[in-house]
């Protein structure tokens, strides 16, 4: 058969196939096409969610892990000094009060004048302890004159001891009366004296030289020794040639106080300038209240320019020996075990104890505890705990989880 015969016979074979089975054919294809479709998209479903799912797992986790700027301390302080607040006091500075009670006579210095050890300052009538000094006087006499006749009754007695004149009992009778009449006399010899230098208490004189910072008294004034209640100073005495500044070292400092060490004095009065002064003595103790050294800084006032009780600051060097660093105060957690700074170390948070020493406002000096390669995070959460992970860089912008 020609290919041609062939072609018309396949023709007429498939005319031959009734229309409803070719339908129900292609239905199943559709059918087929459907499910595999169907199949694949469920599939790709599951696999998208999944996916999804795994993405906002780790975006939940990272954010889970704050992100936080962080800083190197800075190495040593911004200054190699310590400004510290302390009160001027005369080098020597006391009341002045009377040893014997009468009325004020008279005063020779009002306040602000400058005196002299030995002058004059008030004279004090004491009209009972004069009289008590006559009577005293004159019990001395009738000692004395008892004395003189037991002496000679004594040596009287002796002599007519030898001729058997008087008995060994008579004389030393005579010889008794002798010797305590000699004591009655050096009793009345020691009241007069006190008594003389009650009186010479009447004159008030100044003990060293300086400067009468106030009078408390006034001609005619009562006044009272103490004897039948508190007394009351009459002067207050100050030598200011010389001044001492005392001041309270913090103890982390406290090597840079010691003797002969120079220190500069600043007041508020005198704005850009300085006194010199000298690190004279400290108290060899640390107050346990306030964790502080007693320094006494002497500064030389001979032109009289400064004032006992002004306010004033002292600076001290810092010994080389003393290691610090600085940083931000916005570094810094307030703890009830005491105060903390957070570092990044190994990923992670740790809360380290540190040791303040000046404050700069916007930073600190931190004495102990940090080192200046380590990482402190800066403006650290209040909830912050060591070993909370942590990764370093700038904050992520608001929204960038979603």
């Amino acid at each position: 058969m020609t290919p041609k015969g062939n072609r018309q016979s396949e023709a007429a074979n498939s005319n031959s196939v009734p229309p409803k089975k070719r339908r129900s054919r292609l239905g199943v294809a559709v059918l087929i096409i459907a499910v595999i479709a169907i199949g694949v998209g469920i599939y790709l479903g599951i696999r998208g969610r999944v996916d999804a799912e795994t993405r906002l797992a780790q975006v939940t986790e990272d954010a889970a892990v704050p992100t936080v700027n962080v800083i190197h301390p800075d190495a040593g302080a911004p200054n190699e000094e310590i400004a510290l607040p302390g009160n001027t006091q005369a080098f020597t500075d006391t009341p002045i009060y009377a040893r014997t009670s009468g009325y004020l006579r008279r005063w020779a210095f009002d306040i602000g004048a400058h005196v002299k050890a030995g002058d004059l300052l008030a004279e004090i009538d004491t009209p009972e302890v004069d009289e008590q000094l006559r009577q005293a006087r004159a019990d001395l006499s009738t000692a004395d004159a008892n004395l003189k006749l037991a002496d000679v009754t004594a040596k009287r007695t002796e002599e007519l001891l030898t001729t058997r004149a008087v008995s060994t009992q008579e004389r030393d009778n005579a010889v008794g009366a002798f010797t305590a009449d000699r004591a009655i006399v050096a009793s009345k010899q020691a009241d007069v004296a006190r008594l003389e230098r009650l009186q010479s208490y009447e004159k008030v004189y100044a003990p060293f030289d300086g400067i009468i910072t106030a009078r408390n008294t006034d001609i005619g004034a009562l006044i009272d020794a103490g004897a039948g209640a508190p007394a009351r100073e009459l002067f207050h005495l100050s030598a200011t040639d010389k001044l001492r500044v005392f001041v309270a070292v913090p103890e982390a400092y406290s090597r840079a106080a010691h003797p002969g060490a120079t220190a500069a004095v600043t007041l508020d009065e005198f704005p850009g300038e300085t006194f010199q002064g000298t690190l004279v003595r400290t108290a060899n103790a640390i107050d346990p209240s306030s964790r502080t050294l007693l320094v006494e800084v002497d500064v030389d006032n001979a032109d009289g320019r400064l004032l006992p009780g002004a306010y004033a600051f002292v600076h001290l060097k810092l010994e080389k020996e003393i290691h610090s660093v600085t940083v931000p105060s916005n570094t810094l957690i307030f703890r009830k075990e005491g105060l903390r700074v957070a570092v990044v170390r190994n990923g992670q948070a740790d809360l380290v104890p540190v040791a303040i020493g000046r404050d700069y406002g916007d930073k600190v000096e931190v004495v102990s505890g940090l080192q200046p390669d380590d990482s402190v995070i800066l403006d650290p959460s209040d909830s912050l705990i060591s070993g909370t992970p942590i990764r370093t860089g700038n904050p992520p912008p608001a929204g960038s989880a979603q």
